[in-house]
């Protein structure tokens, strides 16, 4: 090396020297990041969805879909509530429902309160489940692994979620949030006033009512509920203790009760079908403690409370940090709701349609029921379908029928 350089020019040995140099300097990485997708179905809701993949995420890695709450967007929790923090050290997908409506006051609520937006198959709802299905196709995900968490109006809408689509997810958990079916037919403002009380039972129908063919089992439910909520009442926190416990079928008395940091309260009950967290002196918002250690996260703000980290307990529920978790539930694919035979169906996009089994938008075509994106409306994309039911088909691959 010593005689190739005494022999080459100076102007080129500078050249060697920084090439060489370059040869050992590590070229940075790209870090994840939150990123907007642009197209996911038919999205009946005219939600927005953000999505979160950890760098080396492997593949059948968990899902969890975060909704914000109102006068939020999906970057204000993403960044407040902490589940990043779990999400790069535990190795899943982070999903943020959007909704963006400045025309109403308070902003960006999830309409948990909509007869059109709370049912299976229609609007938000539909847009969420969607959001669900393209992160498993698109992204690799465990279907049999996804869960959904939210705070007050995105709370509500995550209770929705549970309800209608429960074969979807493998547990949830609802912060502030309210039961299912409360508004309506009550107002938003008696719901949340904690003006409506239901025995068990009457809640748990109202759930059963949300997919009458469903006998999977069904996903566990934590609900988190500050003692001082001045928005949502605490009683709100109880009666969705007594919605899922009787959905669950387990009594309402709790087997443990355990103190935890920040001034709450853990009751289990059943076999840890049901969570509730009383968080005493805690107003409106998720509950959060920054700091470094493994039970700590998120950043304190509007409607991020000093308390003690939910995402961490959430995701300890979850079955995604190494502690035990809840027991799979069934497959993802819709469960249909009438009977009807299950029949596959291999056409292009175009005879699809022209058959009934799906419809198209802007020069896509989307599965009839689901909704699913099947791709290019034409006679040149190939699509698989299931019916689930009738009027009701999801994309699956060939292989599968």
């Amino acid at each position: 090396m010593t005689a190739l350089l005494q022999r080459t020019p100076v102007r080129l040995v500078l050249v060697l020297i920084l090439a060489i140099a370059l040869v050992g300097v590590a070229r940075p990485s790209r870090a994840a990041s939150l990123t907007k997708v642009a197209a996911f179905g038919s999205n009946p809701g005219g939600l927005g969805m953000w999505v979160y993949l950890p760098d080396g995420l492997p593949a059948g890695a968990p899902l969890v879909l975060a909704l914000h709450g109102c006068t939020q967007d999906a970057n204000a929790y993403f960044t407040g509530s902490g589940w990043r923090k779990y999400a790069d050290r535990h190795g899943f997908a982070l999903v943020f429902p959007e909704r963006i409506d400045a025309s109403t006051f308070p902003s960006n609520c999830f309409r948990w309160f909509a007869e059109s937006d709370i049912r299976r198959g229609q609007g938000q709802a539909l847009s969420i489940a969607q959001m669900v299905w393209h992160a498993v196709s698109a992204y690799g995900v465990d279907a049999g692994r996804v869960h959904v968490t939210g705070l007050s109006a995105g709370g509500a809408m995550a209770a929705v979620m549970l309800a209608a689509y429960p074969d979807l997810f493998r547990a949830g958990s609802v912060v502030a949030g309210l039961p299912y079916r409360c508004s309506p037919p009550a107002s938003t403002g008696a719901c949340m006033g904690g003006q409506v009380t239901r025995s068990p039972e009457q809640w748990g129908d109202l759930v059963r009512g949300a997919a009458p063919g469903f006998g999977g089992r069904r996903p566990k439910v934590a609900v988190w509920h500050g003692q001082a909520d001045y928005l949502v009442d605490k009683v709100n926190g109880e009666e969705l203790r007594d919605q899922f416990t009787d959905v669950a079928g387990v009594s309402q008395t709790p087997t443990s009760v355990t103190g935890l940091p920040g001034g709450t309260t853990l009751e289990t009950y059943g076999q840890d079908d049901v969570r509730l967290y009383r968080v005493a002196g805690a107003g409106h918002g998720t509950p959060v403690d920054p700091g470094g250690a493994e039970d700590q996260c998120g950043a304190v703000g509007a409607f991020f409370l000093d308390a003690i980290c939910s995402a961490y307990h959430d995701a300890s529920f979850f079955g995604l940090t190494g502690q035990p978790g809840p027991s799979p539930s069934p497959s993802p694919t819709p469960t249909p709701m009438p009977t009807a035979p299950v029949q596959c169906f291999t056409a292009d996009n175009y005879a699809h349609t022209l058959a009934g089994r799906a419809h198209h938008s802007g020069g896509y075509a989307y599965a009839n029921g689901s909704g699913q994106a099947m791709g290019l409306w034409n006679p040149y994309v190939t699509s698989t379908l299931r019916r689930t039911g009738p009027g009701y088909f999801v994309v699956v691959p060939v292989r599968s029928c």
